[in-house]
């Protein structure tokens, strides 16, 4: 399992005093340019209540990803599973860091909008925080949906028809949307109660090995 390192928590919750996660499964989705915060932080979190976590990307397994703090590249991170060999059907949420470029480059991913779209299509939770939300017009997942994101992506996904509102976290059905690192508590917290329907009606997470 992928380690981050030297990167101090956004909140601070104890396992042991939260409902625990154990078997749940989160692909995150992501490629160069990603706000490296938005990812290391619900990793850290998500980690700590149980749950694995796979880097999915539209790289190789073993390649390296590069991380951004805001416009300075910083840490790198390994590809786990390349999008081509994900399965939807393995995962509980689907998580989409932002950064400019990140989903920028997710955009001209066939395979990456197709793993997106199949979340969508089999009413799978998506969360994703800042310029994460914008495959999702591609993937055709923000049409009718209440959401947020980083100021400059609103009128991209009003055009696809969503509804946008500037809040920390907003939440319609299984869609979970943010709009910065500020977020990330708030943000955590959704993600948790999210997987802790799934946890308390037994439903399949899908493979542990």
């Amino acid at each position: 399992m992928q380690q981050v390192e030297n990167m101090q928590p956004a909140d601070h919750v104890e396992p042991a005093a939260t409902q625990s996660l154990q078997g749940r499964r989160v692909a995150v989705l992501m490629t160069d340019g990603v706000e490296q915060v938005e990812y290391t932080e619900p990793r850290r979190f998500l980690e700590g209540l149980g749950v694995k976590v796979i880097l999915v990307s539209p790289k190789k397994a073993g390649e390296e990803i590069q991380g951004f703090n805001h416009l300075t590249p910083d840490q790198k991170f390994k590809v786990e599973l390349s999008v081509q060999d994900a399965k939807p059907g393995d995962y509980d949420l689907l998580l989409l860091p932002g950064g400019v470029a990140n989903p920028d480059n997710l955009r001209l991913s066939p395979e990456s909008i197709a793993f997106i779209k199949a979340f969508g299509d089999e009413d799978k939770p998506i969360a994703a925080i800042c310029h994460g939300p914008w495959p999702l017009i591609d993937a055709g997942v923000a049409e009718s949906k209440h959401l947020t994101s980083w100021p400059t992506l609103q009128h991209d996904l009003r055009n696809a028809g969503a509804e946008w509102t500037d809040e920390e976290v907003v939440v319609d059905g299984k869609l979970i949307t943010s709009r910065k690192p500020d977020d990330i508590p708030a943000f955590n917290e959704a993600i948790q109660k999210q997987l802790m329907v799934l946890q308390q009606a037994g439903s399949d997470p899908g493979p542990t090995s």
